[in-house]
């Protein structure tokens, strides 16, 4: 199966203008040949005519060809682009299947295979499809980011510290006569892993913000029955999410959209009114209204001018912000943060002006190169937990301190997926000529 060729479609479903064919594998070279009578020269487009093995045309389009290991697999690469059609494509697939040891490849497998020949690390392979699912400007710079290596860049240099100070103590601990080890390296080596832990400590520190670009921002519109949360809903949204009518109790289950506003990915959430119920449904969505109050990165409680209640269990020390509603038949200015009214709109650019502020003054001004994954958060805080181990526990002999330098590497090494033993003998003898 490794061994096999692979193809897919790259681009989007048919019908289109045109749609992008991707070839990967050892016999990329022979299907060209087979395909168009021979294979262009490396990197650049050709127009020709792609033919059955009957010598029956399928269709004109640009053929290219990358080389390996100049390709985004590291294979030979072949992409065709022809018409977007339905019957081309699958006269092409048809042409492509009967080849022995060709087949359609599996999801993912193009990035896999970029992966397993050293062309792409893990944390670039999710940016890569972070980039392709992008729907606001701060997710796409946050995977542009990723994709192009800055995140790997960070760990890859924190790697490269872990593994000099293992080998400097290592050689220390191995090779205490040798004239070419420093002696006395524990000192130089434990500053480091200090600045080291601090950096890691920063780093993690920015992963809520991550995760808030990737993820998205939660924000729970809460209220009393007829606070006029789901006519907000609509109005944000500006369409037709939420029924709205006057009789309380109306929603009973979670309702959700997403917004984006100034470039950050809003989930804005319609909850049942908070209250007392009897109604069996009812009590159901309020239960399900709390679970996302708690969950909530920010809460808009929302409360009646003209009828001001406030649910008296709601937990106030959440992040919240008190919207007072129906502006355009009551207007005061006591107790609310903000005004709105969803009949008229007024407030309403405030209102998202506000959310904006709020979301940018908690990741604004942060590099891109952060976490965004639960994944690189976990790793870290493994990596993070054993350095600290190696630093603090000065007691320790160096062996067992060494060791914990060992299980932070990794941890790390498990987040780009660069995990290699070998490493660490090959800085030792390069460094310190041992042996000599």
């Amino acid at each position: 199966m490794i061994n096999d060729t692979i193809y897919a479609l790259s681009s989007g479903a048919p019908p289109s203008g045109v749609s992008i064919v991707r070839i990967s594998g050892p016999l990329t070279r022979a299907l060209l040949t087979r395909l168009i009578g021979s294979v262009p020269a490396d990197r650049y487009a050709s127009y020709r005519t792609i033919r059955t093995r009957n010598n029956q045309p399928i269709d004109n389009g640009l053929v290219l060809f990358f080389p390996a290991p100049n390709s985004f697999t590291g294979e030979d690469v072949a992409e065709l682009q022809i018409h977007g059609s339905k019957a081309v494509l699958a006269a092409l697939f048809h042409a492509l299947g009967d080849v022995p040891g060709v087949r359609m490849a599996v999801e993912g497998e193009f990035s896999r295979r970029a992966f397993e020949n050293g062309k792409l690390d893990l944390v670039e392979i999710e940016g890569l499809a972070d980039l392709i699912s992008a729907e606001t400007e701060m997710q796409r710079r946050l995977a542009v980011e990723q994709s192009a290596g800055g995140l790997s860049a960070i760990y890859d240099s924190w790697a490269e510290r872990l593994t000099r100070a293992r080998a400097l103590v290592e050689a220390e601990l191995d090779f205490p006569d040798e004239d070419d080890v420093p002696g006395s390296v524990s000192d130089m080596v434990w500053i480091d892993m200090e600045a080291l832990r601090r950096d890691m400590e920063h780093h993690l520190a920015a992963a809520s913000a991550g995760e808030v670009i990737r993820d998205g921002f939660k924000v729970v519109i809460a209220g009393a029955p007829n606070a006029g949360k789901s006519s907000l809903l609509n109005a944000l949204a500006r369409r037709d999410v939420a029924i709205v009518t006057e009789i309380a109790g109306t929603t009973r289950d979670v309702l959700q959209v997403d917004l984006d506003i100034d470039g950050y990915l809003i989930k804005l959430y319609d909850t049942a009114g908070l209250r007392e119920a009897d109604d069996r449904v009812e009590i159901e969505g309020v239960r399900r209204a709390r679970l996302a109050l708690r969950d909530a990165d920010l809460v808009l409680l929302l409360v009646d001018m003209a009828n001001p209640v406030v649910p008296g269990d709601l937990d106030q020390t959440s992040a919240h912000v008190t919207v007072g509603t129906k502006k355009d038949l009551v207007d005061t200015s006591d107790h609310y943060d903000l005004r709105i009214s969803t009949a008229t709109g007024d407030g309403l650019p405030e209102l998202r002006r506000l959310i904006g502020d709020i979301v940018a003054e908690r990741v604004g001004g942060l590099s891109m190169a952060i976490p965004s994954r639960q994944r690189h958060k976990d790793s870290l805080a493994k990596c993070l937990s054993a350095l600290d181990a190696a630093v603090a526990q000065t007691a320790l002999n160096l062996e067992l301190r060494t060791e914990q330098l060992r299980v932070a590497s990794e941890f790390l090494g498990r987040i780009t997926g660069r995990v290699d033993v070998e490493q660490l003998l090959g800085v030792i003898f390069s460094e310190f000529c041992i042996g000599k």
